[in-house]
């Protein structure tokens, strides 16, 4: 027998539970199901599958699999990146280290994108386009795509290996013909203006940075998350290149952090003095995304 399927002695259900106290100082509440979501990898199994089989000996290789994925969680390592998965808005995602990892908070951004598209639909008969920037594992842009089946989507991001991750993730949701990958600065890339914005874009100010958890710090591309000074710089730099881009009416979505909604408010009427402007607050009641909202120039003649 080759040492590689041998049983190690040491049941799923052991191993499992080891894993959790091993995690437990780093994961908190969390570490069983982290310990679970990681064997579960290992084995391939689905969670009904993995309580199944509790009592089963794990073989030499998925034992020293496991132990190494644990070895680069207790590192800090990122679950997400372990295992190449994170779901999104019900759907999901590659991820690796090039792309931010989703995270709940950001779904409020494609809630608010489908509802500003279906309240603009009447304007473009042939069919809404919207631009993500900075798409990174391409998580809003497809989403979006998946739910709008009649809208266009521009994915633009300034990396190419997160674009590689985001054609990755349009192939595997169906979208690729709907969704268009462009590398480039904010919005330089688009061909033409579109109906709507929306961005998650780096908004943790610079002195901040350290203070972060380790996971993110040390894992995550620091690009995707340093905002500047102020966390303000890209965010800045949008709204200013905005105008240019959007059509009479459109709207621009733009995620923040908790108390950056009067600044960005301020900002964007510099360059939408006529717009709407709202602050929308996410589940846990923190600031979350500020919406532009333009109002459609009057037709002469229509």
């Amino acid at each position: 027998m080759s040492e590689s399927v041998r049983p190690t002695g040491e049941s799923t259900g052991a191993a499992l539970a080891r894993a959790t106290a091993l995690l437990a100082p780093l994961a908190n509440d969390e570490a069983r199901l982290e310990a679970e979501v990681l064997l579960r990898h290992v084995l391939g199994l689905t969670r009904a599958q993995l309580y199944a089989q509790l009592a089963r000996p794990l073989l030499a290789d998925q034992a020293a699999a496991y132990a190494d994925l644990l070895a680069r969680r207790l590192a800090h390592e990122p679950v997400a990146y372990l295992t190449g998965h994170r779901e999104f808005f019900g759907l999901d995602f590659l991820v690796n280290r090039h792309v931010l990892i989703p995270r709940p908070e950001t779904e409020l951004l494609v809630e608010l994108g489908i509802s500003e598209a279906r309240c603009l639909a009447h304007v473009a008969p042939a069919g809404l386009a919207i631009a993500d920037v900075g798409t990174g594992c391409g998580c809003v842009a497809v989403s979006l795509a998946v739910h709008l089946p009649a809208v266009r989507v521009y994915a633009l991001d300034a990396s190419p290996p997160a674009l590689a991750v985001a054609a990755a993730n349009c192939q595997r949701h169906d979208v690729a013909g709907r969704v268009r990958l462009l590398p480039g600065d904010l919005l330089a890339p688009l061909p033409a203006p579109v109906h709507s914005i929306v961005a998650n874009l780096p908004y943790i100010p610079r002195p901040e940075l350290e203070a972060l958890p380790l996971e993110i710090r040390l894992h995550e591309p620091r690009a995707a998350l340093d905002g500047g000074e102020d966390g303000l710089a890209t965010i800045r730099r949008l709204l200013a290149e905005a105008p240019a881009h959007l059509l009479s009416g459109g709207a621009v979505l733009l995620e923040i952090a908790h108390g950056q909604g009067q600044a960005v408010v301020a900002l964007a009427k510099q360059h939408f003095p006529a717009a709407a402007l709202a602050v929308h607050r996410d589940g846990g009641g923190q600031e979350r995304v500020v919406a532009v909202r333009q109002v459609a120039s009057t037709q002469v003649g229509k």
